[in-house]
C-alpha cells in the first residue's frame, strides 16, 4: 500500500490555517508544508522575531501573530486580533519535561501551557473554525494521570509525569471537543494526532538518562514527524474524535494512520472533569453555535 506523504496534502487555496508554535520543529514543517500547498497560515508564536526568520525561507501566503500559551491575557489578545474565519486550527506548541515552575497565570507550565492555554484559545476560536480543530498530544500519555493536583502544589514534581499529564489532557479535550461539536449538530470534527519519536527541539534538549529511556531510541526527522498532524489536518474523510499516529512499531516512527490512544484518554467522564476545570481555571466557557 502506497504511504501518505506531504506531497498527498490536498490542495489549500483558499484556506486559512492557523498553527500555533509555528517557529521550530513540527510547527514549522507543518507550516511549511501547509504554505506550499496554498493556504494562508497564521503563524501564532511567542517569538515573532523567530517566527519571521522562519516564514521569509519557507514564502507563500504567510503572517505571523505573537501567542503565548502560557499567558491567558495574550491567547485573548491574539483571539481579539484574529480577523474572519479560520478553516483550521492546530494546537502544536507546546513544552517538554521542563524543570518546575508556573504560567503567568500560576499554572503548573505544562499544564498550564500544552492544556489550559489551547483550551482557552479554541474556545474563543471555535466559532470561527469551518473545518476542524487537531490537538497535538504525544504517546507518553500512556503514562499520565489527571491529577486532583493539577498544578503538582502538593506532590513531588516529575518533569515527565507532569508532560504526561499535560498530554493526556490533550487527547481528552479533544474527545471531549468532538461530543460538544456533535451535541452542538456542528459539522466542524476535533482530531488528536502525535508524531510519534521525532527530532524537535525539546527532544534534543533533554539529555537525561530518564529522558533518553522515554523517547526509546532514535528519533525520525520533523518532516516525518509532522506527517500525522498534517494528515489528520488536511486528509477527506477523517471522522471526528479520531486519533492520528505514525504507523510503525508501537507508534514510534513511520508513515500516519489511525491509532488508538489509552482507555483511560477516552474516559468520558474524566474529560468532561477535566472540562469543568478548565472553565473554572480560564474563565473560558464554551458556547458552541450550531450551523
Amino acid at each position: 500500500m502506497t504511504k501518505w506523504t506531504a506531497a498527498d496534502v490536498p490542495d489549500q487555496h483558499g484556506r486559512t490555517v492557523v498553527v500555533t508554535g509555528a517557529n521550530s520543529g513540527l510547527g514549522a514543517e507543518v507550516t511549511r508544508a501547509l504554505a506550499g500547498a496554498g493556504a494562508h497560515v497564521v503563524m501564532a508564536c511567542r517569538d515573532p522575531d523567530r517566527a519571521r526568520a522562519v516564514a521569509e525561507p519557507i514564502g507563500g501566503d504567510t503572517e505571523v501573530r505573537r501567542l503565548d500559551l502560557a499567558d491567558l491575557s495574550s491567547v485573548r489578545a491574539f483571539a481579539d486580533g484574529l480577523d474572519g474565519e479560520v478553516d483550521m486550527l492546530i494546537n502544536n506548541a507546546g513544552v517538554m519535561a521542563v524543570p518546575q515552575g508556573t504560567t503567568a497565570d500560576g499554572f503548573e507550565r505544562h499544564i498550564g501551557t500544552n492544556h489550559l492555554g489551547p483550551y482557552a484559545l479554541t474556545g474563543l476560536l471555535i466559532n470561527r473554525v469551518r473545518d476542524r480543530v487537531v490537538t497535538v498530544y504525544s504517546g507518553l500519555h500512556v503514562l499520565g494521570r489527571i491529577s486532583d493536583d493539577l498544578n503538582w502544589e502538593r506532590r513531588r514534581y516529575q518533569r515527565w509525569l507532569a508532560y504526561a499529564q499535560s498530554k493526556l489532557a490533550n487527547v481528552l479535550f479533544a474527545h471531549e471537543l468532538q461530543r460538544r461539536l456533535t451535541a452542538a449538530g456542528r459539522r466542524t470534527i476535533s482530531v488528536a494526532a502525535h508524531p510519534g519519536i521525532a527530532a524537535t527541539e525539546g527532544q534534543r534538549r533533554d539529555t537525561s538518562f530518564q529522558g533518553k529511556i522515554l523517547a526509546g531510541g532514535p528519533a525520525q526527522s520533523p518532516p516525518m514527524g509532522a506527517l500525522p498532524i498534517l494528515y489528520a489536518a488536511t486528509a477527506p474523510g477523517i471522522v471526528g474524535g479520531t486519533c492520528i499516529g505514525p504507523d510503525g512499531f508501537l507508534q514510534r516512527h513511520g508513515h500516519p494512520t489511525t491509532v488508538g490512544p489509552s482507555r483511560t484518554s477516552r474516559d468520558g467522564t474524566l474529560a468532561a472533569r477535566l472540562w469543568e476545570r478548565s472553565e473554572l481555571l480560564t474563565g473560558v466557557r464554551y458556547s458552541i453555535e450550531p450551523r
